[in-house]
């Protein structure tokens, strides 16, 4: 059955490879049910609610592409978009979190007309590639901002706007935390040097050992006025699912009078289209080019598949109750292992899937455990800058622009805006707009420029 379904023998696979195969894709990418709800959270989202639609929608969104695509690519409410969701779209902007979750759903709509019609492709052809890297590399410094500033490593300054810790001040709650922040993202750093399987999660769980040591021998002192918690699990189990309810179908209670205008709520889902578009064709191209999937032309067979499967994924995590979910480019280790089929994914999903009745444990997970890996995905990210030709300044230039934008304006839409029409008022200016800006490109500056005018 399974050599029938998932065609193991054509791909030169076989079911222990690809069972070993999901394993390893699970432990690279399981920090986001880590990660997500201390995100979210932000927005003022039920965190263990949160936990459980990061696991289910992480589920649904890989099993259907293992159905759809028979890729074993792994899916799951995608970073950089979880931070535009909380700190730009709820806290910058003043949305509800049920708002967001609408764009976020609607945004999953289009994309599904989009994946049927061809028309993702099309858009994903039409933006400059240098670009595309800024945006990811940006996405990249942002992320490693935010996890500097959940572990409180970088702090709230008056008169530098940021500063670092002062560690002589209440060191034995936020000092401690920042402290032990800095020595995960050292000991992350040297798992991932050396190669270890499930670096990042391990990551993760070493830093959060320490901070449970630290609180046994009266090193870290939980202090809830500072945001401090204890760090030692009160159960590992449960069984109760309600939390869920807290969010599972709140995207159709979304109060649209709270809106400022119809046009600032279109901006939104332009922006979670815009950076799903490029995160997911990217990381598929990608993963895929790293496993030989691409055919003699460059492109990847049964591609409108796997888009069809992230576009659903993402409309069906917003009723769960999670922002965008989108392909990962964590899959890459999964394949490195040797999965080529849709079973990795099946065997990547089911323990998603499992991971919900470990909810409470995931839950006592403390934001500077989590803060190291947002810092390394960041690393990981900013590593799309050496795609970019420095030398070419008229293209070099707009992506810097947009790369710089998005950590200072602490928002991931305006820096994909000042990259937008940068590129093409300056190409425009110097005369080579000639294969190099096209009429989307000019209609995306319109309209980014129309923002800034009237919202």
């Amino acid at each position: 059955m399974l050599e029938k379904l998932f065609k193991l023998k054509e791909n030169g696979t076989s079911v222990k490879v690809e069972v070993m195969a999901g394993i390893t894709t699970f432990m690279t990418m399981a920090y986001i049910l880590a990660v997500n709800p201390n995100i979210l959270s932000a927005s003022g989202m039920d965190a263990n609610a949160v936990l459980l639609a990061t696991a289910l929608a992480s589920f649904l969104g890989t099993i259907l592409m293992a159905l759809l695509a028979n890729y074993p690519f792994a899916l799951a409410p995608g970073m950089g978009l979880n931070a535009y969701f909380a700190y730009t779209v709820v806290l910058n902007y003043g949305y509800s979190w049920q708002i967001a979750l609408m764009a976020v759903f609607v945004e999953g709509l289009i994309f599904i007309v989009l994946s049927v019609t061809n028309v993702r492709e099309a858009i994903f052809n039409a933006i400059p590639m240098t670009l595309k890297s800024a945006v990811s590399a940006g996405i990249g410094l942002f992320i490693a901002f935010i996890g500097l500033q959940n572990a409180k490593i970088v702090v709230n300054n008056d008169s530098t706007l940021v500063s670092y810790q002062n560690f002589k001040t209440d060191f034995s709650s936020v000092g401690m935390g920042a402290l032990l922040a800095l020595i995960g993202v050292l000991i992350t750093g040297y798992l991932l040097i050396k190669k270890v399987k499930g670096g990042i999660l391990l990551g993760i769980i070493i830093t959060w050992v320490l901070g449970i040591l630290c609180e046994l021998i009266g090193l870290y002192e939980p202090n809830p006025e500072l945001g401090m918690y204890s760090v030692i699990p009160a159960a590992f189990v449960s069984f109760d699912f309600s939390a869920l309810g807290n969010t599972f179908g709140q995207v159709f209670k979304a109060d649209f009078g709270a809106l400022k205008s119809i046009t600032e709520f279109i901006v939104v889902i332009f922006a979670f289209l815009f950076v799903d578009i490029f995160d997911t064709l990217g990381t598929l191209i990608g993963v895929s080019s790293k496993a030989n999937m691409l055919d003699k032309d460059g492109k990847l067979p049964r591609i409108k598949g796997a888009l069809l499967a992230d576009a659903i994924a993402t409309s069906a995590g917003a009723v769960l109750g999670t922002s965008t979910t989108t392909t990962f480019v964590e899959s890459a280790a999964g394949v490195t292992e040797g999965g080529r089929t849709g079973l990795t994914a099946v065997v990547t999903g089911l323990l998603f899937l499992l991971s919900v009745i470990f909810s409470p444990l995931f839950l006592t997970i403390p934001s500077f455990a989590t803060a190291p890996a947002l810092i390394i995905v960041g690393f990981y990210m900013i590593a799309s800058v050496a795609k970019i030709d420095w030398e070419n300044m008229l293209e070099a230039i707009p992506a810097f622009l947009c790369i710089l934008s998005m950590p200072l304006m602490y928002s991931i839409s305006e820096g994909i805006a000042v990259g937008v029409i940068s590129w093409t008022i300056l190409h425009l200016c110097t005369g080579k707009t000639k294969g190099k800006v096209s009429i989307l490109m000019y209609v995306l500056t319109v309209l980014f420029i129309l923002k800034y005018i009237f919202l």
